[in-house]
């Protein structure tokens, strides 16, 4: 019998049962309880799917930049599966995450895509192996669920990065050079353009957040995150002004910014305005409006999110930040003990340059 037959036949009957078991500053020296550990060239890494679907023609080049960097690749079996609008079934994208999550040999998995799903699937997941030997869990957009539920009830970093189907093997692509560096075990630090309306100032936390749509659909639920003391990075992509101002008086109204450290805004991008009512403030304006009584440090179109230079954070980490109206500093801070980097770094300055050049309105 194949695997995928295993799948449809045994799995509802012995996995299912097994599945569904059960200025405000942080503190320099305290770090997550466990952090994974960093790659190193002939470490494998698996690709599942655990929202929607994607084909190996689409994940290759991705999969060849990997290689590239001296790692093994195993591709799930959810590569290549379509059950309604998701790669396979929900307990399929469950069971396909937990055997690369429990498998020892697997020492990261980057996530083939986002669009919808994971949060179909994550309360299906069992944690217990993770929990004793963490590995990096790569990806963003939708898998805002998976970094928020880990934070929330784990305390482990995890990578808000580009997935495989977000890049390539080029010299100069941000985002995958970024990527590589953070798996590598290369520390974060960032130095990128300002914006106007960048409210000045200096912080030291914890980063945590992803998608605003995610964030907003984990309120209330074991996925929630806690903000107080923290930097809060926000991102997103096709949505209405006003659901931005929605899900921003979400965020406010349940005081979850009230107490931040700091407030990271990515890139807003693709913003709808057809058969949207006249909405004439800019993102930056919405959002500012919701933060304008408090006075920790803002930045503005800080190069995270559904762009080609989608530059990777450690989500769960410590970092200094500081924002002025010309640039903005994003420096993770270190302990003593930390590892030694097991590769170079492959980000140069010249691929910082065009991020620097952004400027002005969405």
């Amino acid at each position: 019998m194949n695997r995928k037959n295993f799948l449809t036949t045994i799995l509802p009957v012995t996995i299912a049962t097994a599945l569904y078991k059960n200025t405000t500053a942080a503190p320099f020296l305290v770090q997550p309880t466990l952090t994974p550990a960093n790659l190193k060239i002939g470490d494998t890494i698996g690709v599942t799917c655990p929202a929607s679907p994607t084909d190996y023609n689409k994940i290759k080049e991705g999969i060849k930049a990997l290689k590239h960097w001296g790692l093994n690749v195993q591709i799930g079996e959810t590569v290549g599966k379509h059950w309604q609008r998701f790669g396979g079934t929900d307990m399929e994208r469950a069971y396909d995450f937990q055997q690369m999550l429990d498998n020892d040999k697997i020492k990261a998995i980057i996530f083939a895509k986002g669009g919808y799903g994971t949060m179909r699937m994550i309360d299906k997941v069992i944690w217990d192996k993770f929990l004793q030997k963490p590995k990096w869990l790569i990806g963003y957009s939708d898998l805002t669920t998976m970094h928020l539920h880990i934070h929330a009830n784990f305390d482990i970093p995890t990578i808000h990065g580009d997935m495989v189907t977000g890049f390539g093997d080029q010299p100069k692509d941000i985002s995958a050079n970024t990527l590589h560096d953070t798996l590598f075990g290369n520390r974060i630090e960032y130095s990128v353009g300002g914006h106007y309306m960048n409210r000045q100032g200096y912080a030291t936390g914890k980063l945590v957040g992803g998608n605003l749509s995610l964030i907003q659909a984990c309120a209330g639920s074991k996925s929630d995150i806690k903000t107080d003391g923290k930097i809060l990075f926000i991102e997103d992509v096709s949505e209405y002004k006003y659901t931005i101002d929605r899900m921003m008086m979400n965020l406010k109204r349940s005081g979850k910014l009230e107490n931040l450290a700091g407030l990271m805004v990515g890139m807003f991008t693709a913003t709808k305005q057809k058969e949207e009512e006249p909405f004439a403030a800019t993102i930056e304006e919405i959002i500012m409006e919701k933060v304008a009584e408090y006075k920790y440090p803002v930045c503005f179109n800080f190069p995270s999110g559904h762009v080609p230079y989608n530059h990777a954070l450690k989500m769960g980490a410590f970092y200094d930040f500081s924002v002025s109206r010309k640039s903005v500093t994003l420096f993770e801070k270190y302990n003593v003990d930390t590892p030694t980097p097991s590769a170079p770094k492959k980000m140069v300055l010249d691929s910082l340059i065009k991020v620097d050049s952004l400027e002005g309105r969405l």
